[in-house]
């Protein structure tokens, strides 16, 4: 029989060799988008395939950021990605507790309704909804996309603050409410600070799927002034041609505020995405 020592040895060998496996898959992309966007043009495609240019450049990321529209589109982005993580994170608050909390008539159906609308591909309701944004003004404008990402990310949203405020304990309210709290106090002082880090996640998420999203700003926006950065990517290809050491530089520029989120609320992340899971 094998030796138990021999044992461990092997399944630790083999979990990381599939964990390196997994970030080498993960990650060669965006050493791939690195490596391009420091290489001139003159050598993206006369040195075939290397790891690493012979002569790097920051000549892209030069044009990127002084001789394109790429500032205009990653404001544009902030701007719809952090009011639609802001407003998603106070709606999703609000109905995750009132889910939590409340036994209302027709509460299963409600629940049933908000799981119908995550089933249909976004692409069947890009017609629908551009005709009916149009009468209304919101097309080409970042309030329009707001509107749209806020309603698509809220019934998730909604699920997973109400997994939160299902894992505190009932009787804190019920202790606060014999100190003479009324409900809505008791929710903003004792209950929403413990749900921070549920909102943390929350916000990292919306953020994240609103900053990559580009089927609906693509539909929506038509004008540059409007566009965000998913969109304006699209503006490195031309007809004849690919900027690939351009368009790669504004990747790389793109990644730096997901990053930033992410480095903020991590703590907050990690224990969110926990603690949920469990019933205090």
């Amino acid at each position: 029989m094998m030796a138990p020592a021999l044992r461990r040895g092997s399944y630790w060998t083999l979990h990381y060799g599939l964990l390196a496996i997994y970030l080498f898959v993960a990650l060669f992309p965006l050493f791939w988008l690195l490596k391009v966007s420091v290489t001139p043009n003159d050598l993206l495609y006369s040195e075939g395939i290397r790891l690493w240019p012979s002569r790097a450049t920051l000549e892209h990321f030069r044009f990127v950021l002084a001789h394109s529209d790429f500032p205009l589109f990653f404001r544009n982005s902030v701007i719809v990605s952090a009011g639609t993580a802001i407003a998603v994170a106070i709606i999703a608050s609000l109905s995750g507790y009132a889910m939590s909390r409340f036994q209302f008539r027709g509460k299963f159906w409600f629940i049933g309704l908000m799981l119908i609308t995550q089933m249909f591909p976004l692409v069947m309701l890009v017609a629908p909804i551009f005709k009916m944004f149009s009468p209304l003004g919101l097309t080409n404008s970042l309030t329009g996309l707001i509107i749209v990402y806020t309603a698509f990310n809220v019934p998730f949203a909604t699920f997973l603050m109400q997994s939160f405020f299902d894992g505190i304990p009932k009787e804190l309210e019920e202790a606060a409410s014999i100190d003479g709290a009324s409900r809505f106090r008791a929710f903003r002082q004792i209950i929403l600070p413990l749900t921070l880090p549920g909102i943390a996640a929350t916000l990292g998420f919306v953020f994240t799927a609103a900053w990559s999203e580009l089927l609906f700003a693509l539909m929506l926006i038509s004008k540059t002034d409007a566009s965000t950065f998913p969109v304006g990517l699209l503006s490195f290809v031309s007809k004849f041609s690919v900027d690939f050491g351009q368009m790669m530089a504004a990747g790389v520029l793109a990644l730096i505020p997901a990053c930033l989120s992410f480095l903020l609320i991590q703590r907050y992340l990690v224990q969110g995405l926990t603690a949920g899971a469990v019933k205090g």
